[in-house]
């Protein structure tokens, strides 16, 4: 296989590796090895501090976020086009007998219709909670009333249609009671992702006594996400009562009569919240759907890199397994694999566009290093792959095999890892690396890669690229004895 010579850090690094080990073939002393595995050891493990200062810390704090404006939801909306534009031509160059030509001209489309919605003077209003609670009492009530400067949409949404919850500017949550587990959890998710308001319905059938104990109880159990003055309590369609009415002393009229709804607090805060903050609303929609649309757009681009993305790890993966196979010293393998895995990261880095600098995939390559060490992978790997390795008698004697099988296996995993890292967080000018994230992420793809057969399928692979054919094939069955 030909290597890119104009890569600097896998031709400089394994270069080195094999300096080092002609060097010792005329006489150095172990202990000079002793130093370079030291020296190894440290440049593997010890770039944690340094990546940290060259890559900032992901912020996992939404509470601190600035309020979606204009000028921010503008920005989600031209990224969205950048990430289509981006996939239409990666699609031209790669995909082949998948058009995704009709997909992109509607998610063009979609765009269009965002930088539309932006300047939209209507609101949608969201009424949810579970059945029977009141929701088209409310509706109905609504509908009726005027409102100061905004048109008002209502619609009825399930609790769990998220699609149609989300395309709302406010939404309401009725409950007719205590909240119930499934309702809180429900509506806490509801909180986290959009302007939402909880309404009790029905306080008419509480005694009046009860009702403030009801409200405080519900205030104080969304306390961390709604304000005092998100939480109202309203009849939309109180009971009838009996009313008595004396015609003389001796004379009493009796009937039934249905009071007006009770909603005057609900429609005078719904109103102040349509005035002062119906754009602000406005955009927090569109920035939501923007960012949607996004997601929809980069599983398909991560698709496509991905498709990009493992032939190179499969190319780095061998590359490693020769180097480690053919320097006989453990600190020399160091050296080499990590040279292959900044090249790694400066390869994969460019198919989901983040341009690292040398020093930047040097670090990111040191860091995989650490957290594996740290992670006990290395350790494992060895001793798996060292018990497969077992099962055919040349492969396991041949000098350098289990090296090799095992510099290749880590590749691979350090390659995969990289990848779907990539697939989870902001990549391009906005790439910043949460150091407990990917080393979760790590750990979670050695776990899926350890399964018996996908082990078995790797060996075999390994050892045929490190070994002639006939060295690898299967030990002969011994003659059956007559």
């Amino acid at each position: 296989m030909v290597v890119n010579l104009r890569r600097p850090i896998l031709v400089g690094g394994i270069g080195l590796s094999v300096v080092l080990w002609l060097w010792d073939t005329v006489g150095d002393s172990a202990v000079e090895f002793g130093e370079t595995a030291v020296f190894g050891a440290i440049a593997l493990g010890g770039g944690l501090w340094w990546l940290q200062r060259k890559f900032p810390q992901s912020d996992q704090s939404s509470k601190n976020s600035p309020p979606i404006n204009r000028e921010i939801t503008e920005a989600a909306i031209q990224e969205t086009e950048t990430l289509i534009d981006n996939l239409a031509t990666k699609a031209e160059t790669i995909l082949s007998g998948n058009d995704l030509s009709p997909t992109i001209a509607d998610w063009r489309s979609q765009v269009a219709d965002l930088h539309t919605a932006i300047d939209r003077q209507d609101l949608y209003l969201a009424i949810t909670g579970k059945p029977q609670v009141g929701k088209t009492s409310l509706k109905t009530v609504l509908e009726t009333t005027t409102w100061t400067q905004k048109q008002l949409t209502i619609t009825e949404v399930d609790p769990d249609s998220s699609d149609n919850l989300g395309t709302s500017d406010l939404v309401m949550f009725l409950v007719d009671g205590d909240l119930t587990e499934p309702e809180y959890k429900t509506l806490s998710d509801l909180c986290d992702r959009q302007p939402t308001l909880l309404v009790w319905n029905k306080q008419d059938q509480c005694p009046l006594e009860h009702q403030v104990v009801v409200l405080e109880k519900l205030r104080q159990t969304m306390a961390n996400q709604l304000a005092a003055s998100d939480v109202i309590g309203i009849s939309a369609s109180p009971s009838a009562i009996k009313v008595r009415q004396y015609q003389d002393e001796n004379s009493v009229q009796e009937r039934m009569e249905t009071p007006l709804p009770q909603i005057e607090i609900l429609t005078e805060n719904l109103d102040r919240l349509f005035i002062h903050q119906g754009e602000a609303l406005v955009f927090a929609t569109t920035y939501r759907q923007a960012i949607a649309l996004q997601q929809t757009v980069k599983t398909h681009l991560n698709t496509i890199r991905r498709q990009q993305a493992l032939p190179t790890i499969e190319q780095y993966q061998w590359i490693a397994a020769a180097a480690a196979f053919a320097n006989p010293v453990p600190a020399l393998d160091l050296l080499a694999t990590a040279a292959i895995t900044s090249q790694l990261v400066l390869d994969l880095g460019k198919v989901y566009d983040c341009q690292f600098s040398l020093e930047q995939a040097q670090q990111l390559a040191k860091t995989l290093g650490s957290q594996m060490v740290k992670l006990g992978l290395v350790e494992l790997s060895t001793k798996t792959l060292t018990t497969l390795l077992k099962t055919n008698t040349v492969t396991y004697v041949a000098g350098g095999v289990i090296q090799g099988v095992t510099a290749a296996y880590l590749t691979r995993i350090a390659g995969l890892s990289l990848i779907e890292y990539f697939q989870t967080c902001e990549t391009g000018n906005n790439f910043s690396l949460n150091i407990e994230s990917f080393s979760n992420t790590l750990k979670s793809v050695f776990q899926n890669n350890q399964q018996l057969s996908t082990l078995q399928s790797f060996v075999r692979q390994a050892t045929s690229h490190i070994l002639p054919a006939r060295e690898v094939s299967p030990t002969p069955p011994l003659p059956a004895k007559s």
